[in-house]
């Protein structure tokens, strides 16, 4: 199969760790000029952005363009976790709730900081009359999760982006699609909790947790060639967990 890949200049927010580095990893297997943005400019070497700071964002974008000419693929990886029921309810009485901040904290981050990155990447391929966007949804985002107010409200407003800018954006030859991971063997997942790990794999019906380059592989799929009529699509990449056990 040809990926027609090599070449392509490919930002990936959240590229230092976990499945943004692997998705910055499997670009460059295939030839990609695949470029890591992280809030932190961790190892590898990658360009601190902050997604929340649209100035932090055009700059950045600015950069790329003014290096390469062009932005081919954008994957809108980046995404934080913070949480905690609405309300916590114990012996008649309000024990705890999701504060404001850690509601904002997440929206901020998962939703409006795709919506600055998009917005400032996507006149440059509406000039050149073709691009891919790929944004991180999740299985929560299609079904909820007990504790994930604000994480599943991200996850499902990243479906909508998708299915409104693969309407609008079509037209200029730019495909926008997004991938559901379930319960993916991330670093973080591993520091997990032996019986909340258990838990994740029991409910999946395959039988055990993805790896990030199981991600990584549907970003550089939808990214390619082969994917050319595949647009406004929320593919799930979860062992099974969205049909259940």
């Amino acid at each position: 199969m040809e990926l027609a890949l090599k070449d392509k200049i490919v930002i990936v927010t959240g590229g230092a760790a976990g499945i943004g580095r692997a998705t910055v990893d499997r670009f460059r297997a295939e030839g990609a000029i695949a470029i890591p943005w992280d809030i932190s400019g961790a190892p590898p070497p990658s360009a601190a952005v902050d997604v929340t700071k649209r100035e932090s964002v055009e700059r950045a974008v600015e950069d790329v363009v003014r290096q390469y000419g062009r932005i081919d693929v954008l994957v809108n990886n980046a995404g934080i976790l913070r949480d905690a029921q609405l309300v916590k309810w114990k012996d008649g009485a309000v024990a705890s709730a999701m504060d404001d901040a850690t509601f904002d904290a997440v929206i901020n981050v998962n939703l409006r900081g795709v919506f600055i990155v998009t917005r400032a990447v996507v006149p440059h391929m509406i000039k050149a009359r073709r691009g891919v966007i790929l944004n991180a949804s999740s299985v929560v985002g299609l079904y909820g999760n007990f504790g994930q107010t604000n994480y599943a409200a991200t996850k499902a407003g990243i479906i909508s982006f998708t299915k409104t800018w693969s309407r609008e954006l079509g037209k200029f030859g730019i495909r926008v699609n997004a991938v559901a991971p379930g319960f993916i063997a991330t670093e973080m997942v591993k520091a997990m909790p032996k019986n909340i790990l258990d838990s994740m794999v029991s409910h999946t019906p395959l039988g055990s947790l993805g790896d990030p380059d199981d991600i990584a592989n549907a970003y550089v799929w939808l990214a390619s060639d082969a994917a050319k009529f595949v647009t406004g699509a929320v593919l799930s990449v979860d062992g099974g967990v969205v049909v259940g056990t």
